[in-house]
This record gives structure tokens, C-alpha cells and sequence, in this order.
């Protein structure tokens, strides 16, 4: 067993390792995905840019950094296998202080969610509490390869997507917004579990279930594969439905730009998996974007 690094001679986490902790490359999936979800309410964003840019901050830098602080507390021992030089196994974030900065950002997270009003208030709530749910004992769900990518899936996508929508509309967002983001949500899914890749070895050794470890990487590709694909295939038969034709060819051209780059990843799943989470998910987050310009024109929900 690989033990965790310490550093005496460090009272406090240096600031570059908490930059890294939160992890500022992670952060743009919901940022984007709340911009989308302000573009599919269909309101004028006149006077509002202020909300927008708050909610926005509160979807990346804050809720999507405190999971990651959360995530890497939680799994400072497998990141001891699988990547000792991360800031908490090797000693750059000392003693307690990743749990603390967990804590503290969660509750900045429900502070600046306040000012988002209820719906807004909410959400914020959801995704704090899905974030512990998914890296915390008792439920530690990231050791399910169902459950945890399903979660990271929905608080990466569908809740920005709500959130933005429900406050830009100062109410329930409409069905096509819930739908759209509820599709989105569950593609989501194979991405997370493309990303499981890199913990793939740790893994193993600590009983994690994610799929790349349960069913193999190429097995754990092919369904990460289809699952990415069919909702984004169901998306376009509804805009078709919606009489959005226009729209339809536009998620079908960026699912079909995402095939190919599938093709390539099932070549060699493990190494690959990195590449694809690059290209695809831009991809897949063009493919939201078409989708909310079709909702903003539709009027109210049926």
C-alpha cells in the first residue's frame, strides 16, 4: 500500500495546489451548461447580466471546484496510487486543510445560491449535497459505475441547464427545458465514465466499481459510447417532432462529427479516453447549445 506523503515543515496548503485542487479545467462543462440553460428560458438577458454572471461564477468556480476539493479529500488515498503528486497525497495541502476548503466552498455555495431566489437557492442545495453524495461515506456513490457517473452526469449538464433556465424564468422552467436537460443529462453519463479511465489502476485495488473496472476498457468504451449517443438520437427525433428540422440537422451533424471521433476512441480505449474527453464533450456541448436556440423559440411547454 502506498502510504500518503507528508510535509511537516507546511502549516498551510500552498496556493498553487489549491488552485490545482479545485481544478479550474473541469469547471467549464457547467458554466456552459448554465449559459445554456439561460439561453433556453427564452427571457432577455436586459438587466439580468448580473444574475448571469453569478450564477455562472456559482456553477464552475465555486459548486464544480468544492467537488473537486471534496472529491480529492475523499479520495486522497486512491490518488495516493494513482496520482501520488496531486496536492493532498503529496503533502502541498497539509493536515485537514482540503476537507476544510470543502467545507468552506460549500458554504460559500449555498451563500451565493441564496441570492440566485428559491429556485436558484435550490438547485445550489441539490448539487452541494450531490457532490458529497457522490465522493462521502456512507453513500460514496462514485464506487457504483451506475450511480456515481449518473450523478456527476446530472450535476455536470441537467442542473445547470435547470438552474439557469428556472432563474432566468423566476419560475419552473419549461417541460422541453426538463426534457432536453434530462437527456443531455443521462448522455452525460458516458463521458463520466470515459473519464473513469484515469483511475482505472487505483481502482482495482480499492474496490471502486466504476465501469472501466468492472466491464474492462473496451467494454467499459463501447457503452459509454452508446450511452452518449442515444440520448443526443432521441434529441434530434424531438426537435424533428418539435418542428425544428433546421435544429435537428445541426445536433445530427455534431452527433456524427462525435461518431467518428468514438470510432477513434474504441482503437484504444484507455489511451484514447483522455483525447475524447477533449473533443467529443465540446461536441456534445455544441449539440446542447443548437438544442436550447430551438427551445428559447417554442413558447410555453405543452
Amino acid at each position: 500500500m502506498t502510504a500518503l506523503a507528508s510535509s511537516p515543515s507546511l502549516s498551510y496548503p500552498r496556493p498553487l495546489a489549491v488552485l490545482r485542487l479545485i481544478k479550474p479545467v473541469t469547471w467549464a462543462p457547467p458554466m456552459l451548461a448554465y449559459g445554456i440553460g439561460c439561453v433556453s428560458a427564452g427571457v432577455s438577458p436586459a438587466g439580468q447580466w448580473g444574475t448571469i454572471l453569478l450564477g455562472v461564477i456559482l456553477a464552475g468556480p465555486i459548486v464544480c471546484g468544492m467537488s473537486q476539493a471534496a472529491n480529492d479529500w475523499c479520495d486522497r488515498h486512491v490518488d495516493a496510487i494513482n496520482e501520488p503528486h496531486r496536492g493532498i497525497p503529496s503533502g502541498q495541502i497539509p493536515g485537514r486543510w482540503g476537507l476544510w476548503i470543502a467545507w468552506a466552498m460549500s458554504a460559500l455555495a449555498l451563500l451565493v445560491g441564496w441570492h440566485l431566489g428559491p429556485w436558484g437557492f435550490g438547485a445550489t442545495l441539490v448539487g452541494v449535497a450531490g457532490a458529497w453524495a457522490y465522493s462521502a461515506k456512507p453513500l460514496r456513490l462514485k464506487r457504483s459505475g451506475i450511480w456515481g457517473p449518473g450523478l456527476v452526469g446530472l450535476c455536470y449538464e441537467g442542473l445547470p441547464w435547470f438552474t439557469g433556465a428556472a432563474v432566468m424564468s423566476a419560475g419552473a422552467p419549461s417541460g422541453y427545458v426538463v426534457t432536453a436537460a434530462l437527456l443531455y443529462s443521462i448522455g452525460a453519463h458516458g463521458i463520466m465514465t470515459l473519464n473513469d479511465f484515469k483511475a482505472l489502476k487505483g481502482d482495482l485495488e480499492t474496490g471502486v466499481r466504476s465501469l472501466p473496472a468492472t466491464l474492462g476498457p473496451e467494454t467499459a468504451a463501447r457503452v459509454a459510447c452508446i450511452v452518449m449517443a442515444v440520448p443526443q438520437a432521441m434529441i434530434i427525433a424531438l426537435l424533428i417532432i418539435w418542428d425544428r428540422p433546421v435544429h435537428a440537422l445541426g445536433v445530427a451533424a455534431v452527433l456524427g462529427l462525435q461518431t467518428l471521433a468514438m470510432r477513434r476512441l474504441l482503437r484504444d480505449p484507455k489511451g484514447l479516453a483522455p483525447w475524447y474527453n477533449g473533443t467529443g464533450v465540446m461536441l456534445y456541448v455544441l449539440g446542447m447549445l443548437i438544442t436550447a436556440l430551438a427551445i428559447r423559440t417554442l413558447g410555453v411547454a405543452p
